[in-house]
């Protein structure tokens, strides 16, 4: 990428070019080298406020500049697409319509993954089995789920957790001890309301514009009620996506906006102004994902936060249960003219030293690598995150917007802000995302 050469010897002051030619067990690319254009969705790469690659903090673009410095004459360039996901999707629906969209595309996993089968190639027939088989979560990108489905995209990264973050002041101020956090969804909203009365701070932060702490809430409530499996059983038919558990999630989602526990412009507020709302001290919890770990550790240090898996609805049959999962995947076009460098870049990534760059630098997931090194993870809240994941013994539910089609998913994120805000009813919401499963399944 001619515009990332000039930086190649910033990333060696740092060491990184060095350290990982030499721990690189790749081939190197034919000598006539190529190009390939990746485009990303904010996921693995970091863009400057002038949209220039971030190359101090960029993992996609870090990695990018040292296949290119192995392998002689490849030119990477990495577009971002942006933050939208509904417009990011629709954007590489039109270019791969139009054959001209790029080499690898990097989403999230699941159902945004296996929604473009159409448009990607089955990485069996590109990829060794010899590395994919040292990758976790692999299935969860195959057609259909099914371990005999074509893989559509290469997991990264062990996925992120849907959590609760905790202002350890105002909960103190509240008479609340955050070493005791709530069990339950109700148990939660009773210390919302303590929040309420006790101080002149809301019970929660949320910003769900785009609907976005909808999908995080009800794929955790969902969850607890019917398993960790539910929404992947969803798609196969074998339970019904307007279950009474979808409307009694909807239906607390639904309290939860109406309840004044929330910041009162909760419904207006867009996802990316989420962070800064929340650490300017206005609020006692935040429903977010262990993405933002290090955000939250930069505002309140160690001692000032901490956080804990989106509790269940009581009486739920599967109470210690987490939500999230798998959350990337990577990508080779099948109309790419070039699929075998693709699939080397991919296998350069795929490699153990290599995602452990992506585990330190980013601090929000561990490996999903046999090889991967656990002690690459520094962040506490991760720390504390991995250590509650051993003691969710009902599993990990993999999230509704993770498994669905790609329209079912834009939907869902659509009726969730109308919820929230009383516009639609929880009734009305599940009968909507039915119809649209039922009519996408029937174009599949």
């Amino acid at each position: 990428m001619k515009t990332r050469k000039a930086t190649v010897a910033i990333i060696a002051t740092l060491g990184l070019v060095g350290s990982l030619a030499a721990c690189s067990t790749s081939e190197p690319a034919e000598e006539t080298g190529g190009e390939l254009l990746i485009w990303d969705t904010g996921i693995l790469g970091r863009t400057l406020e002038n949209g220039e690659p971030d190359l101090e903090n960029s993992f996609l673009d870090r990695m990018a500049v040292a296949f290119e410095e192995e392998n002689p004459g490849v030119d990477i360039t990495v577009v971002q697409q942006g933050g939208d996901i509904t417009s990011a999707a629709a954007q590489f629906q039109a270019a791969s319509i139009a054959g001209d969209g790029p080499d690898i595309r990097i989403q999230y996993a699941g159902g945004p993954t296996i929604s473009f089968a159409d448009f990607f190639a089955d990485l069996d027939e590109l990829i060794a089995p010899e590395v994919l088989d040292k990758l976790a979560g692999v299935n969860v990108n195959r057609a259909g789920y099914s371990p005999d489905g074509a893989l559509l995209g290469m997991p990264y990264g062990a996925g992120n957790l849907f959590t609760v973050f905790q202002n350890h002041e105002v909960l103190a101020e509240a008479g609340l001890d955050p070493a005791d956090p709530p069990t339950t969804w109700e148990e939660l909203m009773a210390n919302g309301q303590q929040v309420v009365d006790n101080t002149d701070k809301n019970g929660f932060w949320v910003a769900n514009l785009e609907g976005y702490v909808g999908a995080w809430m009800i794929s955790a409530l969902v969850g607890g009620q019917l398993g960790e499996s539910v929404f992947t059983q969803m798609y196969a038919g074998e339970i019904p996506v307007d279950d009474p558990a979808m409307v009694e999630a909807y239906e607390a989602f639904a309290e939860w906006g109406a309840s004044g526990l929330t910041n009162p412009d909760a419904g207006q507020v867009s996802n990316g102004e989420s962070t800064a709302g929340f650490v300017n001290g206005s609020s006692a919890y935040y429903l977010v994902g262990s993405w933002e770990n290090n955000n939250m550790l930069d505002a309140f240090g160690e001692d000032g936060v901490s956080s804990f898996f989106i509790p269940t609805l009581e009486g739920s049959p599967y109470p210690n249960i987490g939500a999230g999962g798998p959350e990337i995947a990577l990508s080779i076009t099948n109309y790419s003219d070039n699929q075998e460098l693709a699939a080397e870049f991919l296998t350069y990534l795929a490699q153990a030293e290599n995602q452990d760059v992506f585990v330190e630098l980013y601090q929000t997931q561990g490996s999903n690598h046999v090889d991967g090194d656990a002690s690459k993870i520094e962040n506490p809240l991760l720390r504390q995150q991995f250590e509650q994941l051993s003691a969710a013994t009902d599993g990990v539910t993999f999230a509704f917007d993770s498994v669905m089609p790609q329209a079912t998913i834009d939907l869902f994120y659509r009726v969730n802000a109308g919820v929230f805000i009383g516009s639609i009813t929880p009734e009305d919401a599940v009968a909507q995302l039915k119809a649209s499963y039922e009519s996408e399944i029937a174009n599949l």
